[in-house]
Protein backbone atom coordinates (compact mmCIF):
# COMPACT_ATOMS: atom_id res chain seq x y z
CA UNK A 1 0.00 0.00 0.00
CA UNK A 2 2.87 2.34 0.79
CA UNK A 3 4.31 2.03 -2.69
CA UNK A 4 0.88 2.47 -4.20
CA UNK A 5 0.57 5.73 -2.29
CA UNK A 6 3.93 6.80 -3.61
CA UNK A 7 2.72 6.10 -7.11
CA UNK A 8 -0.19 8.49 -6.67
CA UNK A 9 2.07 11.29 -5.60
CA UNK A 10 4.55 11.34 -8.47
CA UNK A 11 5.51 13.51 -11.38
CA UNK A 12 2.66 15.92 -12.16
CA UNK A 13 4.29 19.24 -12.90
CA UNK A 14 5.20 20.45 -16.37
CA UNK A 15 3.30 19.83 -19.59
CA UNK A 16 6.15 17.63 -20.73
CA UNK A 17 5.74 15.60 -17.58
CA UNK A 18 2.01 15.26 -18.12
CA UNK A 19 2.64 13.87 -21.59
CA UNK A 20 5.18 11.40 -20.24
CA UNK A 21 3.04 9.83 -17.53
CA UNK A 22 -0.46 8.26 -17.39
CA UNK A 23 -3.28 10.75 -17.01
CA UNK A 24 -4.74 8.71 -14.14
CA UNK A 25 -1.59 9.31 -12.09
CA UNK A 26 -1.80 13.04 -12.72
CA UNK A 27 -5.51 13.24 -11.93
CA UNK A 28 -5.07 11.28 -8.70
CA UNK A 29 -2.40 13.71 -7.53
CA UNK A 30 -4.67 16.68 -8.26
CA UNK A 31 -7.46 15.05 -6.24
CA UNK A 32 -5.12 14.60 -3.27
CA UNK A 33 -4.06 18.24 -3.48
CA UNK A 34 -7.70 19.35 -3.58
CA UNK A 35 -8.51 17.31 -0.48
CA UNK A 36 -5.71 19.02 1.42
CA UNK A 37 -6.86 22.36 0.05
CA UNK A 38 -10.34 21.92 1.51
CA UNK A 39 -8.82 21.65 4.98
CA UNK A 40 -6.99 24.96 4.69
CA UNK A 41 -9.21 26.82 2.26
CA UNK A 42 -9.90 29.47 4.86
CA UNK A 43 -6.24 30.47 4.76
CA UNK A 44 -6.84 32.86 1.87
CA UNK A 45 -10.31 34.01 2.76
CA UNK A 46 -9.41 37.10 4.74
CA UNK A 47 -6.47 39.17 5.87
CA UNK A 48 -8.02 39.06 9.38
CA UNK A 49 -8.27 35.41 10.44
CA UNK A 50 -11.80 34.41 11.34
CA UNK A 51 -12.54 32.33 14.42
CA UNK A 52 -13.26 29.35 12.18
CA UNK A 53 -9.97 29.77 10.33
CA UNK A 54 -8.03 30.06 13.57
CA UNK A 55 -9.66 26.88 14.85
CA UNK A 56 -8.75 24.97 11.67
CA UNK A 57 -5.15 26.17 11.85
CA UNK A 58 -4.71 25.42 15.53
CA UNK A 59 -6.08 21.91 15.06
CA UNK A 60 -3.69 21.31 12.17
CA UNK A 61 -0.76 22.74 14.13
CA UNK A 62 -1.55 20.49 17.09
CA UNK A 63 -1.24 17.46 14.80
CA UNK A 64 2.17 18.69 13.67
CA UNK A 65 3.40 19.36 17.20
CA UNK A 66 2.02 16.16 18.76
CA UNK A 67 4.48 14.01 16.77
CA UNK A 68 7.53 15.97 17.96
CA UNK A 69 7.79 14.12 21.29
CA UNK A 70 8.10 17.33 23.31
CA UNK A 71 8.08 16.52 27.02
CA UNK A 72 8.47 20.09 28.30
CA UNK A 73 5.01 21.70 28.50
CA UNK A 74 6.44 25.20 28.08
CA UNK A 75 8.25 24.23 24.88
CA UNK A 76 5.16 22.40 23.67
CA UNK A 77 2.92 25.44 24.10
CA UNK A 78 5.56 27.78 22.70
CA UNK A 79 5.84 25.64 19.58
CA UNK A 80 2.07 25.53 19.14
CA UNK A 81 1.96 29.32 19.27
CA UNK A 82 5.01 29.80 17.03
CA UNK A 83 3.62 27.65 14.20
CA UNK A 84 0.08 29.02 14.52
CA UNK A 85 1.42 32.58 14.42
CA UNK A 86 3.39 31.71 11.29
CA UNK A 87 0.26 30.56 9.48
CA UNK A 88 -1.55 33.75 10.51
CA UNK A 89 1.39 35.92 9.43
CA UNK A 90 1.60 34.19 6.03
CA UNK A 91 -2.11 34.67 5.50
CA UNK A 92 -1.75 38.37 6.26
CA UNK A 93 1.22 38.81 3.90
CA UNK A 94 -0.50 37.07 0.99
CA UNK A 95 -3.82 38.85 1.46
CA UNK A 96 -2.22 42.30 1.67
CA UNK A 97 -0.21 41.57 -1.46
CA UNK A 98 -3.39 40.49 -3.28
CA UNK A 99 -5.04 43.77 -2.32
CA UNK A 100 -2.08 45.76 -3.64
CA UNK A 101 -2.04 43.77 -6.89
CA UNK A 102 -5.77 44.35 -7.29
CA UNK A 103 -5.30 48.08 -6.81
CA UNK A 104 -2.51 48.13 -9.37
CA UNK A 105 -4.79 46.47 -11.91
CA UNK A 106 -7.36 49.21 -11.32
CA UNK A 107 -4.96 52.15 -11.39
CA UNK A 108 -2.29 51.12 -13.91
CA UNK A 109 -2.69 50.00 -17.52
CA UNK A 110 -0.55 48.49 -20.26
CA UNK A 111 3.04 47.34 -19.85
CA UNK A 112 3.40 49.48 -16.74
CA UNK A 113 0.81 47.32 -14.99
CA UNK A 114 2.84 44.15 -15.52
CA UNK A 115 5.94 45.91 -14.23
CA UNK A 116 4.18 47.11 -11.09
CA UNK A 117 2.69 43.70 -10.38
CA UNK A 118 6.11 42.11 -10.81
CA UNK A 119 7.56 44.62 -8.34
CA UNK A 120 4.82 43.77 -5.85
CA UNK A 121 5.61 40.06 -6.22
CA UNK A 122 9.27 40.77 -5.55
CA UNK A 123 8.39 42.81 -2.48
CA UNK A 124 6.18 39.99 -1.22
CA UNK A 125 8.95 37.44 -1.81
CA UNK A 126 11.33 39.53 0.27
CA UNK A 127 8.83 39.84 3.11
CA UNK A 128 8.12 36.10 3.00
CA UNK A 129 11.85 35.31 3.13
CA UNK A 130 12.30 37.49 6.20
CA UNK A 131 9.23 35.97 7.85
CA UNK A 132 10.50 32.47 7.02
CA UNK A 133 13.93 33.08 8.55
CA UNK A 134 12.43 34.58 11.70
CA UNK A 135 10.06 31.64 12.01
CA UNK A 136 12.86 29.06 11.79
CA UNK A 137 14.93 31.00 14.31
CA UNK A 138 11.98 31.06 16.70
CA UNK A 139 11.39 27.32 16.30
CA UNK A 140 15.02 26.58 17.13
CA UNK A 141 14.61 28.24 20.51
CA UNK A 142 12.44 25.31 21.61
CA UNK A 143 13.21 22.49 19.17
CA UNK A 144 16.24 20.52 18.02
CA UNK A 145 17.16 20.15 14.35
CA UNK A 146 15.30 16.84 13.92
CA UNK A 147 12.12 18.35 15.36
CA UNK A 148 12.40 21.40 13.10
CA UNK A 149 12.64 19.02 10.13
CA UNK A 150 9.41 17.35 11.23
CA UNK A 151 7.69 20.74 11.45
CA UNK A 152 8.80 21.60 7.91
CA UNK A 153 7.52 18.28 6.60
CA UNK A 154 4.29 18.65 8.53
CA UNK A 155 3.65 22.06 6.99
CA UNK A 156 4.21 20.63 3.49
CA UNK A 157 2.38 17.28 3.79
CA UNK A 158 5.66 15.31 3.76
CA UNK A 159 5.84 15.72 -0.01
CA UNK A 160 9.65 15.87 0.11
CA UNK A 161 10.07 12.41 1.62
CA UNK A 162 7.26 10.82 -0.38
CA UNK A 163 8.65 12.17 -3.65
CA UNK A 164 12.28 11.36 -2.89
CA UNK A 165 11.36 7.79 -1.97
CA UNK A 166 9.27 7.46 -5.11
CA UNK A 167 12.11 8.56 -7.41
CA UNK A 168 14.43 6.01 -5.80
CA UNK A 169 11.83 3.27 -6.14
CA UNK A 170 11.09 4.17 -9.72
CA UNK A 171 14.75 4.35 -10.80
CA UNK A 172 16.85 2.00 -8.62
CA UNK A 173 19.91 2.75 -10.76
CA UNK A 174 20.13 6.40 -9.71
CA UNK A 175 23.70 7.36 -8.84
CA UNK A 176 24.70 8.92 -5.53
CA UNK A 177 25.22 12.27 -7.26
CA UNK A 178 21.79 12.08 -8.90
CA UNK A 179 20.11 11.25 -5.61
CA UNK A 180 21.87 14.16 -3.95
CA UNK A 181 20.79 16.52 -6.74
CA UNK A 182 17.17 15.39 -6.46
CA UNK A 183 17.13 15.71 -2.69
CA UNK A 184 18.72 19.18 -2.80
CA UNK A 185 16.05 20.42 -5.20
CA UNK A 186 13.29 18.94 -3.06
CA UNK A 187 14.74 20.65 0.01
CA UNK A 188 14.66 23.95 -1.85
CA UNK A 189 11.08 23.29 -2.93
CA UNK A 190 10.04 22.53 0.64
CA UNK A 191 11.43 25.83 1.98
CA UNK A 192 9.41 27.75 -0.60
CA UNK A 193 6.30 25.59 -0.21
CA UNK A 194 6.24 26.30 3.53
CA UNK A 195 5.44 29.93 2.75
CA UNK A 196 2.84 29.30 0.04
CA UNK A 197 -0.68 30.53 0.75
CA UNK A 198 -2.64 27.31 0.19
CA UNK A 199 -2.34 23.58 -0.29
CA UNK A 200 -2.65 23.97 -4.06
CA UNK A 201 0.15 26.54 -4.12
CA UNK A 202 2.37 24.33 -1.95
CA UNK A 203 1.89 21.40 -4.33
CA UNK A 204 2.50 23.71 -7.29
CA UNK A 205 5.91 24.62 -5.89
CA UNK A 206 6.87 20.95 -5.67
CA UNK A 207 5.39 20.39 -9.12
CA UNK A 208 7.74 22.99 -10.58
CA UNK A 209 10.75 21.30 -9.03
CA UNK A 210 9.58 17.84 -10.10
CA UNK A 211 9.53 19.14 -13.65
CA UNK A 212 13.11 20.30 -13.20
CA UNK A 213 14.10 16.90 -11.80
CA UNK A 214 12.42 15.04 -14.66
CA UNK A 215 14.21 17.17 -17.23
CA UNK A 216 17.50 16.59 -15.43
CA UNK A 217 17.00 12.82 -15.42
CA UNK A 218 15.92 12.79 -19.07
CA UNK A 219 19.08 14.67 -20.02
CA UNK A 220 21.04 12.08 -18.04
CA UNK A 221 19.70 9.43 -20.39
CA UNK A 222 16.72 8.02 -18.51
CA UNK A 223 13.58 7.23 -20.46
CA UNK A 224 11.14 8.52 -17.84
CA UNK A 225 8.08 7.01 -19.48
CA UNK A 226 9.74 3.60 -19.62
CA UNK A 227 11.00 3.86 -16.04
CA UNK A 228 7.55 4.82 -14.78
CA UNK A 229 5.89 1.94 -16.62
CA UNK A 230 8.34 -0.58 -15.17
CA UNK A 231 7.86 0.90 -11.71
CA UNK A 232 4.09 0.52 -11.93
CA UNK A 233 4.53 -3.09 -13.00
CA UNK A 234 6.72 -3.79 -9.96
CA UNK A 235 4.14 -2.20 -7.67
CA UNK A 236 1.35 -4.35 -9.15
CA UNK A 237 3.46 -7.51 -8.87
CA UNK A 238 4.29 -6.84 -5.23
CA UNK A 239 0.66 -6.08 -4.43
CA UNK A 240 -0.46 -9.32 -6.07
CA UNK A 241 2.12 -11.35 -4.13
CA UNK A 242 0.98 -9.75 -0.88
CA UNK A 243 -2.63 -10.56 -1.70
CA UNK A 244 -1.71 -14.22 -2.39
CA UNK A 245 0.22 -14.43 0.88
CA UNK A 246 -2.79 -13.13 2.80
CA UNK A 247 -5.12 -15.72 1.29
Amino acid sequence: MKRATLAMFMLQSSSATKRSFPITLYVTTIIIACLFSSVLCAQTSSASPTAEYQKVIRERVKKIVDVLDITDSRKYNNTLETISSQYFALNDIHEKSKEKAGQIKKDVQGDKQAEEIKKEEEIKSGILKQQHDEFIAQLKKDLNDAQVEKVKNGMTYNVLNVTYTAYQDMIPSLTTDQKEKIYTWLLEARELAMDAESSDKKHAVFGKYKGRINNYLSQAGYDMKKEEKAWQARIREKREKQAEANN
